[in-house]
């Protein structure tokens, strides 16, 4: 990496500006979603933590590769197996452990630094998680379909069999619809939660 996120221990303004060089930046912004969907439809989210991630740094775009660093409190550190589903698709992910300096909240005047109407800061320790992720995968993610463990996926198909399955939903009956709930909680693994 060639600049060190969080040097000298800046504070969090240094995270308000990236977001607002984001919000600026039209192009950034959609490079994020789209780097955004990527982790969605991998299921990272399904993983402990990493829905609360916080964007810090990035995306960084270059030639073939966009780099995104998001932070977490070190007490909620993302699951790592999260991380590593995102390795069989040509990611890499680095986990660090840093600090922030975060400003207190003020409920009386000694909460203000001297000479100044800002908060003091405290040090915090936080998780940082930088992801790089090719762009030809945010790229087939975006057109529609992506090749999944050796399966050629078309999302929009897929799309499409959920909306008549939905469609055929509404005519079922609650009889059916039990049975069916039924038949889900027998499979292997549905009682864990994990995907079968």
């Amino acid at each position: 990496m060639d600049k060190e996120i969080f040097k000298n221990h800046t504070d969090y303004w240094q995270v308000a500006d990236n977001i607002r060089d984001i919000y600026m930046s039209e192009g950034s912004l959609t490079t994020l979603l789209d780097f955004e969907r990527v982790l969605d439809e991998v299921d990272i989210y399904a993983f402990k933590n990493w829905e609360i991630g916080e964007l810090v740094d990035g995306p960084e775009i270059g030639k073939y590769r966009v780099t995104c660093t998001f932070m977490w409190p070190l007490k909620m550190m993302p699951d790592p197996r999260g991380g590593r589903r995102l390795l069989a698709f040509d990611c890499e992910v680095e986990y660090q452990r840093k600090e922030i300096n975060i400003p207190i909240k003020i409920t009386d005047p000694s909460d203000y630094r001297p000479g100044t109407k800002k908060a003091k800061l405290v040090t915090k320790d936080v998780w940082l998680v930088t992801i790089t992720m090719p762009k030809a995968l945010m790229n087939d993610i975006r057109t529609g379909s992506i090749e999944m463990e050796d399966q050629d996926i078309d999302l929009d198909e897929l799309d499409q069999a959920y909306e008549q399955d939905l469609d055929k939903e509404e005519s079922q009956s609650d009889e059916q619809a039990q049975d069916a709930q039924q038949s889900l909680q027998q499979q292997p693994g549905a009682a864990n939660g994990r995907a079968i």
